[in-house]
C-alpha cells in the first residue's frame, strides 16, 4: 500500500468508526442491559443511555482506521496467493476477503477490547463515567493483572467478530461488485451504504448467540471459559437468552453498518479524488 493509499484508509475508518458509535450509542447500550444478567431494568433501564460513551469515542477512531488499513492492505497482498492456490477466482477472492477482513478484526480488537470492558461495565451502572470505570479496573489490577482486565473477554470477542466479521465483508463486497455489474459503473456511497446495511445485518443477527457470551464474560466479576459460561447460562436461563438483543443488535448494526461503510466510501473516494487532482 502506497503512503497517499495508507492515509485514506486510515482517515476514513477513523471518520467511519467516530461517526458510527457517536449515532448508535443509545442502541448499543440498550442491548448491553438486555443481554446482562438480570435483565434490562436491573442494570439500568433507560437512566443513563449515554454512560460509557467517552471510553467508546476514544477507541473508535484508532480502531476503525487499524481495521481498514489491515483490511486494505492485506487485500491487495493476499489476492494473488488466493489465485495462485484456488482455481475459482471468486472462490479465491471470497477466501481473500474473509482473511483479510479476519486480520483486520484481530488489529482492531487490540483497541475495541479494553474500550469495550469500560463502556459495558459503565453502560451497567458499574460506576457513573467511563473514567470511573477505568479507575476500577486499575484498582483492581492486583487481583486480576492488569492485562487480564482489561482484556477480559478478548478470546470471545474474537470468537464473535471474526465469524460476523467473514459472514459480513465477503457479502458487502459481493454486493457491491453484483450492484456495480448491473448498473455498469462502480456504486456510489449510498448504494455502498445500501450494501453494508444489508451485509451488517445478516451477520449482526447471526452471531447474536457470540455476543451475549461476550457481553457476559466482560460484565463477569470472576474469569471463567467460554463453554463453562454457556453452559451456566443455558442451566439456568435457557436457550433463549442467546438471542436477547438480537433486535437491537441487528437494527443497530444494519443501520451501523449503512453509516460505518457508507461514510467510509464517501471519505474514500474524496479522498481519492483529490490525490488524483493533485496528480494531474
Amino acid at each position: 500500500m502506497s503512503g497517499n493509499d495508507f492515509f485514506i484508509s486510515l482517515l476514513s475508518g477513523a471518520a467511519a468508526g467516530t461517526s458510527t458509535d457517536l449515532t448508535f450509542f443509545p442502541i448499543d447500550t440498550v442491548k448491553t442491559r438486555l443481554q446482562a444478567k438480570g435483565g434490562f431494568f436491573k442494570n439500568g433501564g433507560y437512566k443513563g443511555i449515554y454512560r460509557g460513551l467517552g471510553s467508546a469515542l476514544i477507541a473508535s477512531a484508532p480502531s476503525a482506521s487499524l481495521f481498514f488499513v489491515t483490511y486494505d492492505t492485506m487485500k491487495v497482498k493476499l489476492q494473488p496467493v488466493s489465485e495462485s492456490y484456488i482455481k475459482s477466482k471468486n472462490l479465491a477472492t471470497t477466501v481473500t476477503h474473509m482473511v483479510s477482513a479476519s486480520l483486520g478484526e484481530i488489529s482492531a480488537c487490540l483497541v475495541r477490547v479494553p474500550a469495550e470492558v469500560i463502556k459495558q461495565r459503565t453502560q451497567t451502572s458499574v460506576a457513573n463515567s467511563s473514567l470511573d470505570t477505568f479507575k476500577i479496573l486499575l484498582r483492581n489490577d492486583n487481583k486480576e493483572g492488569l492485562i487480564k482486565g482489561f482484556y477480559r473477554g478478548w478470546s470471545t470477542t474474537i470468537l464473535r467478530e471474526i465469524p460476523f466479521t467473514i459472514i459480513q465483508f465477503p457479502l458487502y463486497e459481493w454486493l457491491k461488485k453484483t450492484w456495480s455489474t448491473k448498473q455498469n459503473s462502480p456504486v456510489n456511497p449510498i448504494q455502498g451504504a445500501l450494501c453494508g446495511s444489508l451485509a451488517g445485518g445478516v451477520a449482526a443477527a447471526l452471531t447474536t448467540p457470540l455476543d451475549v457470551l461476550k457481553t457476559r464474560i466482560m460484565l463477569n466479576e470472576k474469569r471463567v471459559s467460554v463453554i463453562y459460561l454457556a453452559k451456566i447460562i443455558f442451566k439456568e436461563e435457557g436457550f433463549k437468552v442467546f438471542w436477547k438483543g438480537v433486535g437491537p443488535r441487528t437494527m443497530w448494526i444494519s443501520a451501523g453498518g449503512a453509516i460505518f461503510l457508507g461514510v467510509y466510501e464517501t471519505v474514500s473516494s474524496l479522498l481519492t479524488g483529490l490525490k488524483h487532482k493533485e496528480k494531474s
